[in-house]
């Protein structure tokens, strides 16, 4: 039986950073409230020339360069997005066609926060099957470009990034196991409130912008991403004890740290970049790893869980042997 491993990571943040200070400037808040209520101290966002693609590129070069791998090498792309460049061609497409992977399988994902994970777990199922033998899993968002920067309540969550990763098959288990979940029902608590299909009116108040109910999605979150941690370590027999290191959703700090004290998980073994990348959606998972592993942390042999919840609802999980 094959399995997937990660052979390595790579990331990458645009140059222009939005601190807190800047922010004070252009919404009715103050750095102060923002860190007291967040944890987010800056935020990176994309230049005006700047696409998803170019982000994910970045990211996808630094982590073929970490594995050692060519790009022709790999043979399959998912790119994990909620803001790709075109309604179509995929940014999973041009990346392809950027690095010169040609005629492999590219796509993308759209699960909006959870979309790495859900983008892992595919990959890993592709390997598993023996349908492919090495892929490339990038999360990229130019987030920025959603959200209205005179709406405090969002304004200053968000920022853009990109992580990726390189996945091979392998002999002995890395990615333990994943889940993967979604709840329609509640998709208003956090959407953007138009479409292709609905038509996308830019002109309409709001319309092109993320909403959200801060409180409710809140709550939902904490008990969801708790839930998940439990579901999955039950379903692979091993308990929070047995994890090294979580890896959540960077969606704000309040968040992590109340779902770690669900989980009775020491705050010194979750990753935690919310104060210098805020919520970069489908890229915060990915780029957080990056983090972890580039400074030492996340160890070779090192049990690591992945989660994250996202707007859809979607949530999930993926456990993993670094």
């Amino acid at each position: 039986m094959k399995y997937s491993k990660i052979l390595a990571t790579g990331g990458y943040l645009p140059e222009k950073v939005l601190r807190n200070a800047d922010l004070e400037k252009m919404v009715a808040t103050s750095a102060e409230w923002i860190w007291e209520r967040t944890g987010i101290e800056e935020r990176h966002i994309a230049a005006p020339q700047e696409t998803t693609c170019d982000l994910a590129e970045q990211a996808a070069r630094q982590a073929l360069q970490a594995a050692a791998v060519e790009p022709a090498a790999i043979d399959l792309i998912i790119v994990a997005t909620t803001t790709p460049d075109y309604i179509f061609p995929s940014v999973a497409s041009q990346l392809q066609e950027r690095l010169g992977s040609y005629g492999c399988a590219a796509f993308d994902v759209q699960a909006v926060c959870t979309g790495f994970v859900y983008a892992l777990s595919i990959a890993d199922q592709f390997i598993r099957t023996g349908a492919t033998r090495r892929a490339l899993v990038v999360g990229a968002e130019t987030f920025s470009r959603i959200i209205n920067w005179q709406d405090r309540s969002t304004c200053i969550l968000f920022g853009d990034g990109a992580g990726a990763v390189v996945v091979e098959a392998a002999d002995e288990p890395g990615i333990l196991s994943s889940r993967l979940h979604a709840d329609g029902r509640h998709r208003e608590l956090l959407w953007v409130p138009a479409g292709v299909s609905t038509g996308y009116d830019t002109t309409r108040q709001n319309a092109a912008y993320v909403a959200m109910s801060g409180s409710e999605v809140f709550k939902f979150a904490v008990n969801t991403l708790s839930r998940i941690a439990r579901e999955i370590l039950e379903a692979s027999r091993m308990t929070i004890a047995d994890i090294d290191w979580l890896v959540p959703h960077q969606a704000n700090e309040r968040i992590l740290v109340a779902t770690a004290r669900k989980l009775h998980l020491p705050l010194e073994r979750v990753i935690n970049t919310v104060s210098t990348h805020a919520n970069t959606s489908a890229a915060s998972v990915p780029l957080a790893l990056d983090v972890a592993v580039r400074d030492g942390r996340i160890q070779r042999g090192d049990t690591v869980l992945l989660e994250a919840f996202g707007g859809g609802f979607t949530w999930g999980a993926v456990l993993l042997n670094y």
